[in-house]
């Protein structure tokens, strides 16, 4: 499927970006944060962002979204040693 977003060109003046550069970063942007929310898996992420499975999980350093989501909950509901 195609989606087609209407972009003003002060905007890609402002990002000194090109069309097609614009549009990988913004699917991995999008990709990143439905990752984020728990929308999307790593992989289904991974295939919007157009990337590999390893090359999104390096990407989502670059933008401070952890790799390991539900982790920190999980581990807050583990029972304290005692």
């Amino acid at each position: 499927m195609k989606l087609e977003i209407e972009v003003p060109d002060s905007a890609l003046s402002a990002l000194r970006q090109a069309p097609d550069e614009l549009s990988a970063c913004l699917r991995l942007m999008a990709a990143a944060k439905l990752y984020e929310v728990g929308d999307l898996s790593q992989e289904r992420a991974a295939e919007l962002a157009g990337l590999s499975r390893q090359a999104f999980l390096v990407s989502l350093s670059r933008l401070a979204v952890s790799p390991f989501q539900g982790v920190e909950d999980d581990l807050t509901a583990l029972p304290s040693a005692p």
